[in-house]
């Protein structure tokens, strides 16, 4: 996971605040006492990614809400600009925030504004990719190479079961390099593939973005020549659907093997179509609840502790690393439908009945 979004000036952070207070009957519900009136600051990247605003948001605000009635939320959205994120961190830090959940833009630049949370005794739980340069409270993600693994593995499956490995060569399309969880992606998939495929070509993409990524796909055609590929590695579903336009643009009429992550609707759906091979499911709820439960524990002075550790480069930052789960079409029904991560009305369109019903979908 891979994915409507405000421009956040102070202004309208002050709103967010407000807006944010909870209600008494979560609290109530979940047995929890108040949080004292501490505020909570959440920072996403961007909203390409469909996952930020659908499901991470989200799930992380009614958690907090459920656990602590009286904190207040404030919520900002970068918009993939690391000079954005930075005023809106530090907009937050003048309103009084008590802990920081960052999603960095730039995870190897932020150093600056963790230690301006430091300064302000402000603890920081870094959120889906691992911050650098500095030490601080905890950090939340998914086992990151594992997830390359598990994309090299299932491209390498299709081409093997295809007859394909050696047929012709692949593309990679990895992440913006300025997310440390893009060059983990990239580790685990070369750690699969390196040897057993030939690798045409290979890119990195700014922003995460499905645009580039499909001009990036058009340059590998163009070198590579069409009938030469035989399978895509992309690290999201987004980018997944810019290299799908850019095949069927290029007279593709069925697509080679293709993988994602994020399991966004439109790439469960085009796995049942057919036009992509596989995704990575990413529970995203259990990340957005780890990470707003730690936040309140944290703005209540409490120290949970971590089942592991990551070292970051300076130091050995306290951890929850959440499972990724690779999902094919006959996986989609015993994990995103069962979790409820989507419904089968969400996913069976009338086009899809017949591969859904295939799938076990129902």
């Amino acid at each position: 996971m891979r994915r409507g979004m405000l421009a956040i000036s102070a202004a309208a952070l002050l709103l967010a605040a407000a807006c944010g207070n909870g209600s008494t009957t979560g609290a109530t519900q979940s047995g929890e006492t108040g949080g004292g009136g501490k505020t909570i600051a959440l920072f996403l990247p961007e909203s390409k990614t469909t996952r930020y605003e659908a499901f991470d948001r989200p799930l992380f605000e009614a958690k907090v809400k459920a656990l602590c009635a009286d904190c207040k939320l404030l919520y900002s959205n970068a918009d993939q600009d690391a000079t954005k994120q930075q005023q809106q961190v530090e907009a937050a830090l003048t309103q009084g925030a008590d802990v920081l959940v960052l999603d960095a833009v730039d995870a190897a630049a932020v150093a600056p504004l963790v230690n301006q949370a430091k300064q302000k005794n402000v603890p920081v739980i870094a959120y889906d990719r691992l911050i650098s340069g500095i030490g601080y409270e905890y950090y939340v993600s998914f086992n990151n190479v594992r997830v390359g693994e598990m994309q090299g593995q299932g491209l390498l499956d299709a081409l093997t079961a295809k007859g394909t490995v050696d047929k012709g060569q692949i593309v990679m399309i990895h992440g913006s390099p300025t997310d440390p969880s893009s060059a983990d992606y990239k580790k685990g998939a070369h750690n699969v593939l390196d040897g057993k495929v030939k690798i045409g070509r290979e890119f990195d993409t700014p922003d995460w973005s499905p645009d580039k990524a499909q001009q990036e796909m058009e340059q590998a055609i163009t070198a590579l020549g069409r009938d030469n590929i035989v399978g895509v590695l992309s690290a999201n579903d987004g980018m997944a659907s810019g290299a799908i336009a850019a095949m069927k643009r290029a007279g593709y009429s069925a697509m080679p093997p293709i993988t994602g992550q994020d399991s966004e609707l439109a790439a469960v759906q085009r796995i049942l179509s057919g036009d992509q091979y596989m995704t990575i499911y990413l529970d995203i709820r259990a990340e957005a609840e780890k990470s707003a439960e730690l936040a309140v524990s944290v703005a209540k002075g409490e120290k949970p502790a971590a089942p592991t550790t990551v070292n970051n480069g300076t130091a050995s930052v306290p951890s929850f690393l959440l499972d990724p789960i690779p999902v094919t079409a006959d996986k989609i029904a015993g994990t995103i439908v069962k979790d409820g991560f989507y419904k089968a009305s969400d996913i069976c369109t009338p086009e899809l009945k017949d591969a859904c019903a295939k799938a076990g979908i129902q």
